[in-house]
């Protein structure tokens, strides 16, 4: 489950550098949760072909990832992002009451998490961890 995880992670970074058929392969048993044997019907290929074609997706979007390292960007900015939004949150919190400004400074903030698709949640320590940036609809 993990590794299904980090793989749809590169997956959804690097697809559009997958052969059409590779990303379709991928697609149908990633995304669309269909067996081995049901993409293997529908392409009208062996079941083996399919599991060949998805270890060797695996292996090029790792390697796409070493050589590009956006996932590994990408989770360090999200860390970094968490740790302001944190710092952020606390002072509004702690000086909101001085300065009634910052809550109109807050809604804006929200408002950027729904603008961008950054999604947060808080721990039972109260600091922000960003979770998901979703694509544009």
């Amino acid at each position: 489950m993990k590794d299904d995880l980090h793989f749809l992670r590169l997956w959804d970074l690097y697809s559009p550098l997958l052969t059409a058929t590779q990303k379709e392969v991928t697609d149908l048993y990633f995304n669309y949760d269909l067996s081995l044997g049901e993409i293997a019907e529908q392409k009208g290929v062996s079941r083996q072909s399919i599991s060949d074609c998805l270890q060797k997706c695996r292996k090029q979007l790792e390697k796409y990832e070493e050589k590009l390292c956006f996932l590994k960007a990408l989770d360090e900015l999200s860390l970094e992002y968490s740790a302001y939004m944190t710092e952020t949150s606390r002072f509004i919190e702690r000086e909101k009451e001085n300065f009634p400004m910052l809550a109109e400074l807050k809604e804006k903030l929200d408002g950027v998490h729904r603008r961008f698709g950054a999604e947060t949640e808080k721990t039972d320590g109260g600091e922000i961890v960003g979770r998901v940036f979703r694509e544009e609809e």
